[in-house]
């Protein structure tokens, strides 16, 4: 991903954002404010027909010394590409760059409806860990996250 990505990426966080399932975010930070939250070396795109397709990053979970390894997964795909294994490719690439980077534990905050994201991690080796119950509130209701994790091998 490169800063010239970020209007089709942005536009793509918006759609994840309006199907209300996808986040808690209600509006889309400005790429300076997403670009500090995120890893600088595992933030990837998918392209398809000259246009980005979808987008994965990681977001580190703490400042402490001891976090480092540990990473927040964020993978959203174009309303235009879904169902048609963009997601996978993103997912799997992120998985292998992670390692590369030497991140031992993936983790991934999924709401209970968002069946699909629930199955591409299951796919990439995450496992459910636990419901985190009415973690947040969004739009006056009260939502649970199931929080998934994935352990490299470097562990």
């Amino acid at each position: 991903m490169r800063a010239a990505d970020w209007p089709e990426v942005r536009a793509i966080y918006l759609e994840g954002i309006a199907t209300g399932n996808a986040t808690f975010q209600k509006t889309v930070p400005e790429w300076e404010e997403w670009d500090a939250g995120h890893l600088a070396g595992c933030r990837l795109v998918a392209r398809g027909e000259g246009q980005v397709a979808g987008w994965a990053a990681l977001s580190g979970v703490s400042a402490r010394v001891v976090y480092a390894g540990v990473a927040e997964v964020s993978v959203y795909v174009a309303a235009r590409a879904r169902g048609q294994g963009v997601g996978r490719m993103l997912l799997g690439a992120l998985v292998a760059e992670s390692e590369r980077l030497g991140v031992w534990t993936l983790q991934a905050g999924i709401f209970p409806e968002n069946q699909a994201s629930r199955a591409l991690h299951e796919w990439a080796g995450f496992r459910v860990v636990g419901v985190r119950e009415r973690l947040g509130c969004m739009d006056g209701r009260w939502r649970d996250v199931v929080l998934m994790e994935r352990r490299s091998g470097i562990v």
